[in-house]
């Protein structure tokens, strides 16, 4: 007879740690290996599974993305006419120093750069604040942004 697990709480998940997910991707990903197999040896879902491999794949292709910060404008300390906050034009963004490197079969996972803007949104707020956004836009963060302007629907 094989495994048995009795689950005595009234939670039938199973929870798994950062590292038990990394091992077992490991695992499923050592060539010749199926994740069939691994599944039945373990006794967790296949599709578990690869969610797993597909969040670790993820992860892997965002951190390797390149972070930097670009200036848009500053928070000045006056008052404008209305309630919020106003805006004023920064300085344009200084050029990298070092060349980029050549290219490499990841390049299209990483974001073009900023003056490529493809569909790019300009939004007016009443208080005179312009939010200039593009494809690449994180919809939380945006909503978090216009929130803290109150602007928000």
């Amino acid at each position: 007879m094989g495994r048995m697990e009795v689950i005595t709480r009234t939670e039938r998940r199973r929870t798994y740690s950062e590292a038990e997910k990394a091992a077992v991707v490991a695992e499923a990903s050592v060539p010749g290996v199926t994740v069939r197999e691994v599944s039945r040896r373990l006794g967790i879902a296949e599709s578990l599974i690869y969610n797993w491999r597909s969040a670790h794949r993820k992860a892997a292709s965002i951190a390797s993305e390149p972070l930097q910060f670009i200036p848009y404008g500053v928070v000045t300390d006056a008052a404008p006419a209305e309630p919020g906050m106003a805006l004023m034009p920064a300085a344009p963004a200084p050029t990298p120093a070092k060349p980029s490197p050549p290219a490499t079969p990841t390049d299209d996972l990483i974001r073009p750069h900023p003056g490529a803007r493809p569909g790019g949104i300009d939004i007016d707020l009443p208080t005179g604040v312009r939010l200039s956004v593009d494809s690449y836009v994180n919809e939380k963060a945006l909503a978090r942004v216009l929130r803290a302007l109150g602007h928000a629907s």
